[in-house]
């Protein structure tokens, strides 16, 4: 797997490690460069939760956007070490923190600690998604900010409930074999 670049922002043109072998699917530019204009493109400060942080892809590009904070968490120890290589790299570990955990987890984890974000990341191996499941945590837990967004990628082929609680699906749409949904109260 090569090196990916962030495509916007203050980190526009760096490259970020992949995580080694096939068991870490990033999110190929094109779709992350699609999603970004459709969430934000830029944002004025923020809380970023990425979930299944893989390389860290996501959250590092929304903090090159402009977010302020960003909560990696992953269950690979592997992944765990990618994300600190990146964000190291990119001189921005003041702004982060990264945990090796189940996903599950550390939301009642985030939860216990009243913490809540503007924008959360799923983005599951595609074989375990239990998108809906993990939504519904994220409600329960109030990780949530009343304008946030949960930006949920997964397998094309996999249609998400309208609602999930007092979520809403906002946007949907496809990417050849990626789908993303997106959620807002």
């Amino acid at each position: 797997m090569k090196n990916m670049r962030i495509i916007s922002g203050d980190y526009k043109g760096r490259t970020i490690k992949a995580v080694p072998g096939m068991k870490t699917r990033p999110t190929s530019d094109k779709v992350k460069e699609s999603l970004f204009n459709r969430i934000g493109p830029y944002f004025d400060g923020g809380a970023v939760l990425d979930l299944y942080a893989g390389t860290g892809n996501l959250g590092i590009e929304a903090l090159s956007r402009g977010c302020d904070t960003c909560v990696f968490i992953d269950q690979s120890s592997q992944a765990v070490r990618v994300v600190k290589h990146n964000i190291k790299n990119l001189g921005i570990m003041k702004n982060t923190e990264v945990y090796r955990n189940d996903a599950k987890r550390a939301l009642y984890i985030m939860g216990n600690r009243k913490r809540s974000f503007d924008l959360i990341f799923l983005d599951p191996p595609y074989a375990k998604e239990q998108l809906s499941n993990i939504v519904e945590i994220i409600e329960e837990q109030n990780l949530l900010t009343e304008e946030g967004q949960i930006v949920c990628e997964h397998h094309s082929e996999t249609v998400l409930p309208e609602d999930i609680q007092s979520f809403r699906k906002s946007q949907a749409v496809t990417y050849g074999d990626t789908g993303i949904t997106i959620y807002t109260y």
